[in-house]
């Protein structure tokens, strides 16, 4: 028979697995948008696959990154509806879930430009296709930089003003949105160019290899229990018939534990997320929140 060192010795994994497992996003309650949600003000994006149906590298590619694109877009909607109705208690979180949203920007932005870009002139034999890309890019950090420094230089969640996020995210939102949308114009238009690589080539095998390898290492990368999460949480799988339901393409158990494992490391944050653990669009809690509230105080004064 164990004895009762051994047998907590034991039950500690357990114990930390039921812990983490409480806090995960498919324990928390989701209801369906009614009000404003995060398909707006930035637009999203159709992906050029949906639209043209076509299967070619770099309409694949263009479509993935769209994908991804949409996430960030989402969280950056998300971000801009709730900031104005934020209660008290729930802006650390808030705060929280709007840096990890800066942290998946600015490192899907510095990954493209030191890898992905790079690889794709080489393929196709011009250091070109990227120029209006590159100055795209410039026209919104100085202001993401600044969405940054307010956030993180706030001396307590209570100095948060709304007025003044949603002032800096002014300053930016209309390049930003403006680059968001014509990257994906710019990757699908490549299939056009003289030295796309023909399908069934061995050049067009490593091309779709390289945008593969590229698409599952940029997320995971920027931060597996903040970034991730946040991706996947701003991932809506019903969107154009439900094409991507199952995209990213992983097993299942491992996108599990991406959203319920990984994301129990911040669960406060991801209340805020535009969709639900398992990608149905979600009221945003800002709302549901201010309705609790007003609920229970026509409760007192009855």
């Amino acid at each position: 028979m164990a004895s009762p060192r051994v047998t907590l010795f034991l039950s500690i994994p357990f114990m930390i697995i039921g812990f983490l497992l409480s806090r995960s996003p498919s324990m928390m309650t989701s209801v369906s948008p009614s009000k404003p949600w995060a398909d707006g003000p930035m637009k999203l994006i159709t992906t050029p696959q949906f639209q043209t149906k076509k299967t070619d590298i770099f309409t694949s590619g263009a479509t993935h990154m769209a994908l991804l694109h949409n996430s960030i877009l989402r969280g950056y909607n998300s971000i801009y509806h709730q900031a104005p109705l934020l209660l008290d208690q729930d802006k650390a979180d808030f705060i929280g879930y709007a840096l990890a949203w800066y942290r998946f920007v600015k490192s899907h932005h510095d990954d493209e430009e030191a890898s992905l870009f790079t690889k794709v002139e080489e393929l196709l034999q011009d250091k070109t296709v990227f120029e209006e890309t590159h100055h795209e890019h410039e026209s919104f950090l100085a202001g993401l930089a600044e969405f940054e420094k307010y956030l993180s230089g706030l001396q307590s969640p209570t100095d948060f003003s709304a007025d003044e996020l949603l002032q800096i995210m002014s300053t930016f939102q209309e390049p930003f949105e403006k680059h968001f949308h014509s990257e994906i114009s710019t990757i699908a238009k490549f299939s056009e160019h003289p030295n796309a690589p023909k399908e069934g080539t061995p050049e067009n095998t490593a091309a779709a290899a390289t945008f593969k390898a590229w698409g599952k290492s940029t997320v995971t990368k920027a931060g597996m229990t903040d970034v991730v999460p946040f991706f996947l949480l701003n991932l809506d799988r019903t969107v154009e018939d439900g094409m991507w339901a199952h995209w990213p393409p992983m097993p299942a158990p491992i996108k599990w534990g991406l959203i319920n494992i990984a994301g129990a490391f911040h669960s406060g944050w991801w209340k805020f997320a535009s969709c639900d653990a398992n990608g149905q669009p979600q009221e945003l809690w800002a709302y549901r929140a201010a309705a609790i509230k007003a609920q229970k105080e026509e409760q007192a004064r009855a």
